[in-house]
């Protein structure tokens, strides 16, 4: 069994310009909060990181949903 360290990103990590997914701060987080965007962890009272597997996991999601082969 592989023991795989999962890598825990923070949000300008995510969302545009440099990241993966082409949204706003406050779009995002209003997703997040609606629940269609995955919730994250908490490391500290001004650390928070998103669970990469989670992203990767939503990207393929929204990928389906356009109809875009992953």
């Amino acid at each position: 069994m592989e023991n795989k360290i999962n890598r825990l990103l923070r949000l300008k990590e995510i969302i545009a310009p440099k990241g993966p997914i082409p949204i706003s701060r406050s779009s995002w987080l209003k997703k997040v909060g609606t629940g269609e965007y995955p919730r994250p962890v908490k490391l500290g009272p001004r650390t928070t990181v998103w669970r990469e597997q989670d992203i990767v996991a939503l990207i393929r999601r929204l990928e389906t949903e356009a109809g875009h082969d992953v």
